[in-house]
């Protein structure tokens, strides 16, 4: 399975903008699954009243997509639900059906945790033949809430991950793949948002073992995912065997 991302320098709060500077610089890629960053169509803004989509406008472009290009399309935008906002992050299938995980660990640095509301469950997506947990962002600090109970082969990280930290991003991203015996793909944003945070080009992908498996080309970074390669390397080495084993209370 491909998977490819795009390095997206996020128009400040402007959907239009940003659904028309992906569809132009993915026009010419092609993949199982296509990675946008957190929050993709606004940028990580905390005037969630203003940029919140109502209307599912940021679901409806990765429905679009994902008919066009005949691939998956996953990224995270700002939503309105029953007076609430959420950090929502879709993963959408080329016959439309979608699913949907709202960020669970919410970035009290940035006052996101006063102005979004946390999700409550983990969720994992099945498609073609990967079970694939989807995570967002500040969710990489908190290993627990991203233990494999032998449920996923792969996690996907969406990101605006400024360059100030971004060596805590690279470092816990080669973690997860490592104790958790699986594919981490891990997309950040690039450029200077509203708040005027750098974020440089920090987008990995790694083998269970920890190496990189990932090429990259300008904005565009992909990787071929192997499951057979995954349940080998598994089988020899049997960690997952010897973990803890608790629940995770929500």
């Amino acid at each position: 399975m491909r998977i490819t991302g795009l390095n997206l320098d996020i128009v400040w709060k402007n959907k239009d903008k940003n659904f028309r500077l992906i569809e132009d610089q993915l026009k010419s890629q092609e993949a199982d699954i296509f990675l946008l960053p957190e929050m993709f169509s606004t940028g990580f803004c905390m005037d969630a009243d203003e940029v919140s989509d109502r209307h599912e406008e940021s679901l409806e472009f990765l429905k679009k997509m994902a008919k066009e290009k005949n691939a998956a399309f996953c990224g995270s935008a700002p939503v309105e639900m029953g007076g609430h906002f959420y950090n929502r992050m879709y993963f959408v299938q080329p016959d439309s059906e979608s699913f949907f995980y709202d960020k669970r660990h919410l970035f009290s640095f940035s006052g996101e945790d006063q102005v979004y509301s946390p999700g409550h469950k983990r969720v994992i997506v099945n498609y073609k033949g990967f079970r694939i947990l989807l995570q967002v962002c500040y969710d990489l600090r908190f290993p627990v809430f991203a233990r494999n109970n032998d449920d996923y082969d792969a996690v996907l990280y969406i990101a605006n991950w400024p360059e100030k930290r971004v060596g805590a991003w690279e470092h816990l991203l080669k973690a997860r793949a490592i104790e958790n015996l699986s594919f981490v793909f891990g997309l950040n944003r690039i450029g200077t948002d509203g708040n005027n945070l750098f974020y440089q080009e920090s987008s990995h992908c790694f083998f269970a073992d920890g190496t990189e498996i990932s090429q990259k080309n300008g904005n565009i970074i992909s990787a071929e995912l192997n499951i057979d390669e995954l349940k080998d390397f598994r089988q020899h080495f049997q960690f997952l065997n010897d973990r803890d084993k608790f629940t995770i209370d929500l």
